[in-house]
């Protein structure tokens, strides 16, 4: 279970720019924004060159690659994240179950556990983490293409016996780290039946009061939201809150399987939030402004003064 966070100043709501954003008019970047982001993608690839060749050299030699984990976890440390990891993640056969928030999810996570991921489609076009994101197995999947669901689940599993460790995000989008949507259950029919030895973890993110901002929400493009945060000034928090693993014979059936995933990552939220998690309020919402509205009561307008 996650350790609430300590205290968090009050925040105004959200600024005319965040809104925009979400709405999917990109607010102009600042030329010191534009020098963050040239500053951030130097250092991406300096330190990516090296570990690019060992990955394909680890590969070429039909051997587990290591690299990928480094080039993810550094290039979230570049982007602004400091990952806060507790909990103790299971390091092989294991699925991991999280609530998702930004790219920024696939790097941390990467970083504290080697996993391939689950992804929207759109991650694959972001500037730099879509082509990041293929070097690690990622499984890049569209909301509508229902007809495609069995092709992806073999690459899921692909993907899990390659890398030992799989991450899904069931929400089947982003939220705003405030709050969370029903879980989906699609994907987890790889769990049907769960190999042999194979348990489920959930993992809880928490970007604090930073989640809202971070967030990619509403109709802002992919590559908007990703310099937008490369733009950002200094570094924000992404606690990493690995739980208590379960096995999945135990909850017979993928809805169960992500009923009780939700169950868990909810708790540590509420624990987080210090109130109850309510429902998203959806991307609809950001991308009219009606984020921008809401009374104190709301989930968003309590993320917002967190």
């Amino acid at each position: 279970m996650a350790s609430p966070s300590t205290a968090r100043p009050d925040r105004p709501a959200f600024s005319p720019e965040r809104l925009a954003a979400a709405a999917g008019n990109p607010p102009p970047i600042s030329p010191m924004g534009w020098t963050r982001i040239g500053v951030r993608a130097t250092g991406i690839v300096a330190i990516l060159l090296p570990l690019i060749v060992l990955h394909y050299l680890w590969r070429a030699l039909r051997q587990s690659s290591p690299w990928p984990r480094l080039f993810l976890g550094w290039t979230g440390w570049i982007a602004g994240a400091r990952a806060d990891r507790s909990g103790i993640p299971v390091r092989r056969n294991v699925v991991f179950i999280s609530n998702h928030v930004s790219w920024i999810d696939i790097l941390v996570i990467a970083g504290a556990s080697g996993s391939a991921f689950v992804a929207k489609a759109e991650i694959r076009n972001a500037p730099v983490v879509g082509w990041l994101s293929t070097l690690n197995r990622t499984v890049f999947v569209t909301r509508e293409d229902r007809t495609g669901v069995g092709d992806q689940i073999e690459r899921l599993r692909e993907a899990l016996a390659d890398t030992w460790s799989v991450t899904i995000f069931p929400e089947g989008t982003t939220d705003d780290g405030r709050s969370l949507l029903p879980f989906k259950s699609s994907l987890l029919k790889i769990l049907e039946p769960p190999p042999p030895g194979v348990v489920v973890q959930p993992l809880m993110l928490d970007y604090g009061a930073d989640g809202p901002d971070i967030g990619w929400l509403g109709d802002e493009a992919g590559q908007h939201n990703a310099l937008r945060v490369l733009a950002r000034p200094g570094s924000f928090r992404v606690g990493v809150n690995f739980l208590d693993p379960f096995s999945p014979v135990d909850f017979p059936g993928r809805k169960a399987i992500a009923a009780e995933a939700r169950t868990r990552i909810e708790a540590a939220l509420a624990a987080v939030l210090g109130r109850t998690v309510e429902t998203f309020i959806g991307h609809a919402a950001w991308a009219s402004g009606i984020a921008g509205s809401l009374d104190e009561s709301s989930s968003a307008s309590v993320a917002a003064a967190l």
